[in-house]
C-alpha cells in the first residue's frame, strides 16, 4: 500500500461505518477512509462483508489491504493482523428491553439469554468472565451489526445484548425500547486493521501519519459530530413518536414526499423530516404565529412562492422545498456540504439575514463561517441581550433554530436507517479519490 495506488477496504454495511443515503455513500469509517485515500492520492476500492468473522476472512484471504470498519482492538486479532492507532473509543455495553428485568451486576448475567455479535470482541470479554461464572452462557449471532441484536432484544427474541456505546447511541433512536442496563468490561480502542506482509511496516507508517494528523487537526472530531452528533440530545420519547408516525401516517405521505423531492431534486427523506419538524405531517396544522401547512409557511411566503392554498398538501411541499432551494442558492458559493444544507435549514427556521448575523458573530470569534458547527456554536447568541443589539437583523430565537436543525438530522437518519438491515450492500464499490464520479449498480457516489 503505497501513494498513488488502488487500496481494497472492507468495511460494513453499518449506520456507524457505511451505507447509502439517498444517492450517495455515507457513514463515519466511509468519510474518514475518503479523507486518507485523499491525503495519498490513492484510488480506493470498498468490499462489503456481512458479518465479522467474513470481514476478518476476507482481510486474512489478501482480498483486501485494509479493515475500516469500527473494529474494537483485542490480543486475537493483534495476532493475526497489524493494528493502526486507535482514533475511537467505545463502551461495552449491556442492554434489555424497557420494563423487563434489569441486570445490575455481572452475577446477574447469568441464567439470562444473552445475544451477542459473532466474532466480536464481546465474545472474548463474555468467555473471560466465564471462568468465574460457569453458568454464564451467550449466542452468537452472524450479523453486520447490533442492529439485530437489538431488534432481537425488543422482540423478546432475547433477553440481553452486548453492544458499543456509539453504535447503542444511534441504533437506540431506531429501536428505542432497548436501554442500557450497565457497563460490561474496559473501554475499548477502534482501529484500523492490515494484513500481515512484507509491506506492513511502510502501509502502517502511512495509516498512523493520517489518523495523527487527523486527530490533530480536529478531522476526525468533525467527523465524529457530524455523524454522531445528530444523536446527542434525541430523545427516547421523541423517536417512539417519530416510530409510530413513520408506521402509520408516513405511507399516506411518502408517495407525494417523493414526487416533489424529485422536482426540486431534494432527497425526499430531508423533505419528509422537515415536514414532520414543522407539522408532524399535518396538511392542517397552524401555530399562534400564524404560519399554517404541511411546511408551516407564513402568509407573505406563501404569496411569494405562489401557493394559494397553504393547507394544501402539494402546494404547501413545493413551496417549502422552492423556498429551501432559493436559500441553499444564497449561501456563498464556497459552502460545502453538508455544512451547505444544514446553514440553509437553520435560515428556513430564523431567515437568512439572522443566520448572517451568526455567521458574522463566528467569524469574529474565530470560528469559520462555512462550517455549520461553528456557527452552530453562535446561534443562541441571537437571543442574549449582551450580543443581539449589536447585530445588524436584532434579536432570533437561535437556539430555537439550532433545535430545528438537530431534530431535522435525527429524523432523516432514522428515515435512511429504517430498512438497513434489509438493503445490504454486496457488490465491491470503486471509489476514485482523485475525481468525482458516480457509481455502483445504482447511482453511489464517489470521490
Amino acid at each position: 500500500m503505497t501513494e498513488g495506488e488502488e487500496v481494497v477496504v472492507v468495511t460494513r454495511n453499518t449506520p456507524t461505518t457505511y451505507y447509502v443515503e439517498g444517492d450517495r455513500a455515507s457513514g463515519f469509517e466511509y468519510e474518514l477512509i475518503r479523507a486518507f485515500a485523499r491525503e495519498y492520492n490513492m484510488r480506493i476500492s470498498i468490499k462489503v462483508a456481512f458479518s465479522l468473522p467474513e470481514l476478518l476472512d476476507i482481510l486474512a484471504s489478501g482480498e483486501a489491504h485494509l479493515a475500516a470498519a469500527g473494529l474494537s482492538q483485542s490480543a486475537s486479532r493483534d495476532a493475526r493482523f497489524v493494528a493502526s492507532n486507535p482514533y475511537l473509543y467505545q463502551q461495552p455495553l449491556v442492554v434489555y428491553k424497557s420494563g423487563a428485568l434489569r441486570p445490575r451486576s455481572l452475577d446477574a448475567l447469568a441464567g439470562r439469554d444473552i445475544v451477542v455479535l459473532a466474532g466480536s470482541v464481546h465474545v472474548e470479554t463474555l468467555s473471560a468472565l466465564q471462568q468465574d461464572l460457569p453458568e454464564l452462557a451467550w449466542r452468537e449471532i452472524h450479523a453486520t451489526d447490533s442492529l439485530e441484536l437489538m431488534q432481537l432484544v425488543t422482540d423478546e427474541k432475547a433477553d440481553l445484548a452486548i453492544v458499543d456505546s456509539i453504535e447503542f447511541s444511534i441504533q437506540q433512536q431506531l429501536l428505542p425500547r432497548v436501554v442500557a442496563a450497565m457497563e460490561i468490561g474496559d473501554s475499548t480502542p477502534n482501529v484500523w486493521y492490515l494484513t500481515q506482509d512484507e509491506h506492513s511496516e511502510a502501509s502502517l507508517g502511512l495509516v498512523n501519519q493520517f489518523i495523527a494528523r487527523a486527530t490533530e487537526q480536529g478531522q476526525i472530531a468533525q467527523l465524529k459530530q457530524e455523524h454522531f452528533g445528530r444523536w446527542e440530545h434525541a430523545s427516547r420519547v421523541g423517536s417512539l413518536i417519530f416510530q409510530r408516525k413513520m408506521r402509520d401516517d408516513l405511507p399516506k405521505w411518502q408517495p407525494m414526499l417523493e414526487q416533489v423531492a424529485e422536482e426540486y431534486q431534494m432527497d425526499w427523506r430531508l423533505l419528509a423530516a422537515m415536514a414532520y419538524q414543522e407539522s408532524n405531517w399535518n396538511p392542517n396544522a397552524r401555530s399562534h404565529t400564524g404560519v399554517r401547512g404541511m411546511m408551516m409557511l407564513t402568509r407573505a411566503t406563501a404569496s411569494e412562492l405562489g401557493v394559494e392554498d397553504r393547507t394544501d398538501p402539494l402546494q404547501s411541499l413545493r413551496g417549502g422545498a422552492r423556498f429551501f432551494k432559493t436559500l441553499l442558492r444564497r449561501l456563498p458559493s464556497d459552502i460545502e456540504e453538508p455544512d451547505r444544507t444544514f446553514l440553509a435549514l437553520a435560515a428556513y427556521n430564523i431567515g437568512m439575514g439572522h443566520l448572517e448575523d451568526a455567521r458574522i458573530m463566528t467569524q469574529r470569534a474565530g470560528g469559520d463561517p462555512h462550517l455549520w458547527p461553528d456557527v452552530r456554536a453562535h446561534l443562541p447568541k441571537l437571543q442574549n441581550p449582551n450580543h443581539f443589539p449589536m447585530t445588524k437583523f436584532g434579536f432570533a430565537e437561535g437556539e430555537q433554530a439550532v433545535t430545528y436543525v438537530d431534530n431535522i438530522r435525527h429524523y432523516e437518519g432514522l428515515l435512511s436507517f429504517q430498512n438497513l438491515p434489509e438493503h445490504r450492500i454486496s457488490p465491491p464499490i470503486q471509489v476514485d479519490a482523485l475525481f468525482p464520479a458516480y457509481l455502483w449498480q445504482a447511482p453511489l457516489p464517489v470521490l
